[in-house]
């Protein structure tokens, strides 16, 4: 009787997760059912600029002008990828620079404090680097080029700003990626008389070099996603720069051009459904871009031995096309003389790049000389570095890289301590407690404060149960069947789609198709919906890490592996799925673009009544206050240094959480 009673037991149990295992798979399907909305939403509000435009001349036409009727996105096309190749170009030899002294230089006390505070340039919200770009580079560039530019605004203002916003991306994953590299590689190349700095440069950096690449790929990413740094910062203005090259002249983004049409444009006219065919562009770029770098990184992977069997479909088509390249035979003779062919490419690229920069100062003439000169200088001073005394070139090149680091440290001072120190002044009890009046220029920011928490409380309300359910099932349930590898890839296009995507998505399924208005409501599903890949990446990664000796140990007690995963391995990872999910919060605390189009709105003398009634939120009375309300200035310090508070304390909080978790750990 025991021996059947005892396997009634086990059958209902198994029963039971077989169950529990359904409902965890349906759950997590919300990531497939989003990403599929999101992508319907956006295509189906397209069809009518295709249509009506024609695909061709929408693609490939060179005028965007929307009062005469005119939609050719090719100004805006140029404008994104201009302003992302100047980021780009200002983001990865700083960042990779700061990753190689992190990683191979800094004293190792030291290493622990600097990725951290490089990784605070992520929880800066993207309205405050607008709001810092638009008070202090845009008149700095305006002070020293005011014989190239008229406004300030510009290219080079974009890419610089965009620039600082993409360091800790590249940053984190070079580093990694330099940090992954064997420890006996090192070991062999100074048993065999190499100088660090010669190990470092001749054998870490070429073995972590799909892993850089893979930081420069997400950082453009980073760069052609972003939307109201660069729309305050730019001009926008959809013109060609003449010459293509004038990194002083106005230009416009796909996310710039959304954000600042969208607002004002007739909901169902052909300028509308253009903003949308935009924003189609926009996300095939950005997919594309993402898909590539998770291609390198595999590889990377695979080339240190470790396994990544769970590979997606769309994953397999890029190292179908990649693989072919690698494998062929141009490709191995290029392998081969890669120093000689590096080194004749970078000349001849340093040698076009000085020469069209120099082409904006001087004349043709001179710019060619100059470039010439720029050119030989630093190829003597390469090969400086590479015949000189060992000795003397590691201490040249270490001491350059500290002080590349100090100048990244240096930059995040300037922006935290120039927003405390002209802030802190403005606030006062009656600005923090008190209504705004006189259109933003007079009172406080007490319901922009309130409006910030409501949604913060809201979004995380319907993220963090979905989240954790679905990186539960991805940890514990999934197999690598077909619809696990579906349920992977959406999470990664949702993680790698801009927030000005979620915006649109949320404005034309929440606000418009199901009439709910510019309202909380709308805004907590938008905001959820963008953390959501965050907060399921973070649960399965601290799921995976508890140990499998705590499952074996549960299950041999007689539990069930429901309630191995509820009382045993949960509790034990509550503190990486805490630290993802305050980390997620801060995220969408501090966005603008998705809650312009659902949520929020710039001024408003009392708080919302209902969850449909729209509200203030701190980013966007921010760039309210920036943009719209001159001779605010007091008010605008104030409430980018409230913001700013807000943001920092909840990363601070996910740091000291997880400081105390990886002291607390025992396996």
């Amino acid at each position: 009787m025991e021996a059947y009673q005892y396997g009634l037991a086990k059958r209902k149990s198994a029963d039971k997760d077989q169950i529990i295992k359904h409902i965890l798979t349906a759950v997590s399907g919300v990531a497939v059912l989003a990403i599929f909305l999101i992508i319907l939403f956006i295509a189906y509000n397209s069809v009518d600029a295709f249509k009506d435009v024609g695909i061709l001349q929408f693609l490939f036409g060179t005028e965007w002008d929307p009062a005469e009727g005119i939609y050719g996105a090719v100004p805006v096309i140029t404008g994104t990828i201009l302003v992302t190749l100047g980021a780009v170009a200002f983001a990865v030899p700083v960042g990779v620079g700061c990753a190689i002294y992190i990683s191979e230089v800094a004293p190792a006390k030291y290493r622990n404090i600097l990725k951290p505070v490089c990784e605070v340039f992520a929880g800066i919200p993207s309205v405050v680097y607008g709001f810092i770009g638009l008070i202090l580079l845009v008149p700095l560039i305006l002070d020293i080029f005011s014989g190239q530019t008229v406004y300030g605004s510009s290219w080079l203002a974009g890419s610089l700003l965009l620039g600082v916003m993409a360091l800790p991306t590249v940053i984190s994953v070079s580093e990694d990626a330099i940090h992954a590299v064997p420890q006996s590689y090192r070991e062999a190349s100074l048993a065999m008389g190499a100088s660090k700095w010669e190990t470092t440069i001749k054998v870490i950096v070429p073995a972590a070099i799909s892993g850089i690449s893979a930081a420069a790929i997400l950082g453009i990413g980073r760069a052609i996603g972003e939307t109201m740094a660069v729309m305050m910062v730019t001009g926008n203005s959809p013109v060609f720069p003449e010459p293509i090259w004038n990194i002083f002249s106005v230009i416009t983004t796909i996310t710039g051009t959304l954000a600042g049409e969208m607002p004002e444009v007739v909901v169902g006219s052909v300028h509308y459904s253009s903003l949308f065919a935009l924003a189609l562009v926009l996300m095939v770029i950005v997919l594309l871009i993402n898909f590539c770098a998770r291609a390198v990184i595999r590889r990377t992977k695979r080339r240190f031995g470790e396994e990544d069997a769970k590979e997606g479909r769309f994953s397999s088509l890029i190292d179908r096309i990649i693989g072919p390249i690698v494998e062929s035979e141009v490709y191995a003779k290029a392998h081969k003389n890669k120093q000689l062919i590096m080194r004749a490419a970078g000349a001849v690229l340093l040698f076009v790049f000085a020469w069209m920069m120099l082409s904006l100062f001087v004349d043709e003439l001179m710019a060619i000389v100059f470039a010439a000169v720029v050119v030989a200088a630093v190829a003597i001073g390469l090969r400086y570095l590479q015949t000189g005394n060992a000795k003397t070139t590691q201490e040249i090149c270490h001491t350059g890289l500290g002080f590349l680091m100090g100048f990244v440290v240096l930059i995040l001072v300037v922006i935290i301590g120039y927003i405390f120190i002209n802030g802190i002044p403005a606030l006062s009890l009656d600005f923090l407690t008190q209504e705004p009046s006189n259109m933003g220029l007079e009172g406080g920011i007490y319901p922009a404060i309130v409006g910030t928490l409501e949604l913060m409380a809201g979004t995380i309300a319907i993220a963090l149960p979905l989240g954790i359910i679905a990186g539960v099932y991805l940890a514990e349930y999934s197999k690598n069947t077909r619809s696990t590898r579906i349920i992977r890839e959406a999470i990664d296009i949702l993680n790698g789609t801009p927030s000005i995507v979620f915006g649109l998505f949320g404005m034309a399924a929440l606000v418009q198709m199901l009439g709910w208005g510019r309202s909380m409501a709308a805004g907590w599903i938008t905001l959820a919906l963008m953390i959501l890949p965050v907060i399921i990446r973070t649960t399965e990664e601290s799921i995976q890490a508890v140990p499998h000796e705590l499952r074996e140990a549960s299950r041999a007690m007689g539990a069930s592996k429901w309630q191995t995963t509820v009382k045993v391995i949960l509790p034990a990872a509550i503190s990486g799925v805490m630290t993802g999910s305050i980390l997620a919060v801060g995220r969408a605390a501090g966005e603008t673009a998705p809650i312009m189009f659902t949520a929020a709105v710039g001024f408003s003398t009392s708080m919302a009544g209902s969850i449909f009634e729209p509200v203030m939120a701190l980013p966007y009375h921010l760039y309210y206050l920036s943009m719209e309300v001159p001779g605010s200035t007091a008010q605008q310090y104030g409430t980018a240094c409230v913001l700013l508070i807000l943001v920092l304390a909840m990363f601070l909080l996910a740091s000291v959480i997880r400081y105390r978790s990886n002291k607390k750990i025992r396996w």
